[in-house]
């Protein structure tokens, strides 16, 4: 789901791109977000894919049972293309209309902003600061791990 309606319940024209940006990650790199194994630093897909494209080794990425060979061109545009459809503010996210122009014309690409749901830098839970109005009254405790 799109960051405005999961953080404030708002309903915006581009939530179906953020999902559309979400879908077209997940077919190239073979893995469902929701199923993302940790066996990186990133905590979802998105995340990961978006620490590949700031190395510039996005088709790292790429599902290895892909079939080869393929066009790294057009699966590197698909990458773009997905990054810009899950990019934070909605007001940066492409229509669907330019959307299926970027898909079915050779023109030029924005470079993506920060997708939505990154934390910065940091990837495990205990390392996040506080949330403000917790309890830090060492009387109750809250456990992270399921029981």
């Amino acid at each position: 789901m799109s960051p405005e309606y999961t953080m404030q319940g708002l309903y915006s024209i581009k939530f179906d791109v953020f999902s559309f940006g979400v879908i077209l990650l997940e077919i190239v790199c073979g893995r469902r977000n929701i199923d993302f194994d940790n066996d990186s630093t990133s905590l979802s897909l998105i995340a990961h894919v978006w620490n590949l494209w700031k190395e510039v080794k996005s088709l790292d990425i790429i599902d290895s049972f892909m079939a080869q060979p393929y066009n790294s061109r057009q699966v590197s545009r698909s990458i773009q293309i997905g990054l810009l459809c899950v990019q934070e503010c909605a007001a940066d996210r492409p229509t669907m209309m330019d959307i299926v122009l970027m898909l079915g014309n050779d023109v030029a690409l924005a470079s993506p902003n920060k997708p939505a749901f990154i934390l910065n830098g940091s990837s495990n839970i205990s390392d996040l600061p506080p949330v403000a109005g917790a309890s830090v009254n060492e009387v109750t405790m809250t456990e992270l791990n399921g029981r």
